[in-house]
C-alpha cells in the first residue's frame, strides 16, 4: 500500500512556528523602542508648540504669558484672552501621546499693568513604556531634557537648571 501524504508534518509546522517566534523576539523590542522614540518626538513637538503659543498669546493679548487652559479651548473655539484657541483641544487637556504637559506662567499678576513675564513648560512621560526622558522649556525657547524622565518642575528657573540641551 503506497499512500501519498498531503500537507505538512508536525516537525515542519514546529520549525515554522519556531522561526516565527525568533523573528518576533527580535522585532518586538525594536518596535517598542520605535514607539518610545515617536512619543518623545511628539513630546518635543508639543513643547515647541506651547512655546510658540505662549509668544503668540503674549503679543496678541498684552497680558504676558498664559496658563495652559488659556492657550487652548474646546471645539468650536472662540478666541479671547480666556481661551486663545492657539493649541489643539487634546494638548489643552494636558495629556498627549503618553506625556503629561504642564504650563505655568509666573512673575506677575497676568494683567496689563502686571503681566506674567516668565513661563515654564514641562512634558513628562506617564510611564517608562511611553518615554524615558522629560522635556521642558521656558521663555528663552530652549528645549531641555532630563534622562530620568522624572518631572522637571514648573517653578521659575526650574527648566534653566537642567543642563542637557536638546539639539
Amino acid at each position: 500500500m503506497n499512500r501519498k501524504q498531503k500537507g505538512f508534518s508536525l516537525i515542519e509546522l514546529l520549525i515554522v512556528v519556531a522561526i516565527i517566534l525568533i523573528i518576533a523576539a527580535i522585532a518586538i523590542p525594536n518596535l517598542l523602542r520605535a514607539r518610545i522614540a515617536a512619543n518623545e518626538a511628539s513630546a518635543v513637538g508639543s513643547v515647541r508648540t506651547l512655546d510658540t503659543a505662549e509668544i503668540t498669546y503674549s503679543s496678541t493679548y498684552g497680558t504676558g504669558f498664559a496658563q495652559l487652559a488659556n492657550l487652548g479651548g474646546a471645539a468650536p473655539c472662540v478666541a479671547g484672552a480666556g481661551t486663545a484657541c492657539l493649541i489643539d483641544p487634546v494638548l489643552t487637556l494636558g495629556t498627549k501621546t503618553g506625556y503629561q504637559a504642564a504650563v505655568v506662567a509666573a512673575t506677575g499678576a497676568g494683567t496689563v499693568v502686571s503681566p506674567f513675564n516668565t513661563f515654564e513648560v514641562n512634558n513628562t512621560a506617564l510611564s517608562v513604556s511611553t518615554g524615558t526622558r522629560a522635556f521642558c522649556s521656558d521663555q528663552s525657547g530652549v528645549v531641555r531634557y532630563a534622562v530620568q524622565a522624572a518631572a522637571i518642575g514648573t517653578g521659575v528657573g526650574a527648566c534653566a537648571a537642567i543642563p542637557t540641551i536638546l539639539q
